[in-house]
């Protein structure tokens, strides 16, 4: 079958349009390198075939080294970890949305609007590289991803700018 990719991209902060609040639900900002991180990314990505939730130790360490920017967030609700963000700036401006998703545990219970009004508002604060502010921040997404990720994306302001088709 095959897979339709999604980029989208934000090009002015005050294009966000806010998810429902969830009182409570926060970001917290944790170093990689933690066995919990990988752990999480795994659990939030499997059910789509992320690459990064099969990753070994090794391979994970490899991709920390080669993405040394790469900030990574719990999604937290009352001090529970319900997701996973990870933004990473890059040069010119741009600020990258690498990963984003609930827990499979959490999914549905109407987190991921405000979480991703959160995670989006992170990227636009992280600090620029060879830029003097964070000027887009983008994302991509795939028809395998969970089937509200591309809405949820464009109800908070992003828009597509391109499409591809890949055949598995």
């Amino acid at each position: 079958m095959a897979k339709v990719v999604t980029y989208l991209e934000m090009n002015n902060a005050d294009d966000l349009r806010p998810g429902k609040v969830v009182p409570e639900l926060l970001l917290r900002r944790v170093d990689g390198g933690l066995p919990l991180v990988r752990t999480t990314v795994a659990q939030v990505g499997s059910p789509y075939g992320w690459r990064s939730a099969s990753r070994t130790t090794d391979e994970w360490r490899e991709m920390l080294r080669c993405h040394p920017l790469r900030q990574y967030w719990f999604i937290t609700l009352r001090d529970e970890t319900v997701g996973i963000a990870a933004v990473e700036p890059q040069p010119g401006g741009d600020v990258e949305i690498t990963a984003f998703g609930l827990l499979p545990a959490h999914v549905g219970r109407g987190l991921g609007g405000h979480a991703l009004t959160l995670t989006i508002r992170q990227a636009w604060d992280s600090a620029a590289v060879e830029s003097p502010a964070v000027r887009r921040v983008w994302l991509h997404t795939c028809s395998f991803d969970h089937p509200n990720a591309l809405r949820n994306y464009q109800r908070r302001g992003l828009t597509v700018y391109r499409t591809e088709v890949e055949a598995e």
